[in-house]
């Protein structure tokens, strides 16, 4: 996938968190977390499984409208079903 996702959304506590995730090469995801009430973006946290749901709603919705590779769409499931097992 050539370019990066986000979104804005609330935490359990009502902070806005900005998330971004990062394609750097193939098959690979990196996430990165900013909430409002902090500096600097977090590299660390591994994402919950509701980060994993939304990431896969946006990328179906992007390959729904052409917007990205039917294979960007199986890399993004495979990687969810990977790290939902761990």
């Amino acid at each position: 996938m050539k370019r990066n996702i986000e979104w804005k959304d609330k935490t359990a506590d009502g902070v806005r968190r900005d998330v971004r995730i990062v394609f750097p090469g193939k098959g690979q995801v990196k996430w990165q977390f900013k909430r409002a009430d902090e500096e600097r973006w977090d590299y660390d946290t591994p994402p919950s499984s509701e980060d994993w749901e939304t990431l896969l709603e946006k990328v179906e919705n992007l390959y729904k409208r052409n917007r990205c590779a039917r294979r960007d769409l199986e890399a993004i499931t495979a990687l969810k079903e990977k790290h939902q097992d761990d």
